[in-house]
């Protein structure tokens, strides 16, 4: 998932970020209300993580803008205040669901995972297949032929995006976009260090899927065997 995270505190923002991208998410942090509604409406994200309390504005004034521009992402408010008249109130603003601090880091990516799932259709089903490779999104395993394909969660995101897109080419900037912060240098060959390996591991395991380079365009996962990679 490609989330954004805005909370004023650092501690906060940067303990979600660093174990959600443990388990491979792509984690964007804000501070402010500002920052926060400039990321959301100029870049795609799957969710939001939003702080009730920011140091400029609200987090209900921010996704009340948000609504108001059209803006239809999941978002997931955060508190430490209690009572319902909190939660009453940013759900009226426009929140899909509410989780109290201190919470568990189990729990927000299950609720983040579920509020994807409700708002993503077939692509964030809990499965997805192609050839005879598996994804159980909720399990995040990955198998080719019925055997366990050993991924690194960074190699699991990016495989697992792909396969949302099967036989569509992809493009590189999309892929840094979706599966890498903001933090990358976009003319780093990262994405393509990734798709090498994930190639081999595909084509090891005999997979009956193949990913696919294709010159001055992307990358396309495909079930037509084990394919040929044009490099770029």
């Amino acid at each position: 998932m490609k989330l954004l995270v805005i909370d004023d505190d650092p501690m906060i923002a940067d303990f979600i970020r660093l174990s959600l991208g443990e388990r491979g998410h792509v984690v964007d942090v804000a501070h402010t209300g500002d920052h926060g509604r400039m990321l959301a409406m100029v870049y795609e994200y799957d969710a939001l993580v939003l702080d009730f309390v920011l140091p400029d504005t609200t987090g209900v004034d921010v996704l009340r803008e948000l609504r108001g521009r059209g803006r239809a992402v999941p978002v997931l408010m955060l508190t430490a205040r209690s009572g319902p008249e909190h939660e009453v109130h940013g759900l009226d603003a426009g929140a899909d669901d509410y989780l109290s601090k201190p919470f568990s880091m189990e729990v927000l990516e299950a609720r983040l995972r579920a509020l994807v799932r409700r708002g993503g259709g077939a692509s964030q089903a809990g499965e997805a297949t192609l050839g005879g490779l598996r994804v159980d999104r909720l399990r995040r395993a990955v198998t080719a032929g019925g055997k366990p394909l050993k991924l690194t969660p960074r190699e699991y995101a990016l495989l697992e995006y792909l396969l949302s897109r099967p036989e569509r080419v992809v493009t590189r900037s999309e892929l840094l976009e979706k599966v890498w912060d903001m933090s990358f240098d976009p003319g780093s060959n990262v994405v393509d260090v990734h798709v090498a390996r994930i190639r081999a591991k595909l084509q090891s395991a005999a997979s009956g899927a193949a990913l696919v380079t294709l010159r001055g365009a992307g990358y396309m996962l495909t079930a037509s065997g084990e394919g040929s990679a044009t490099p770029e």
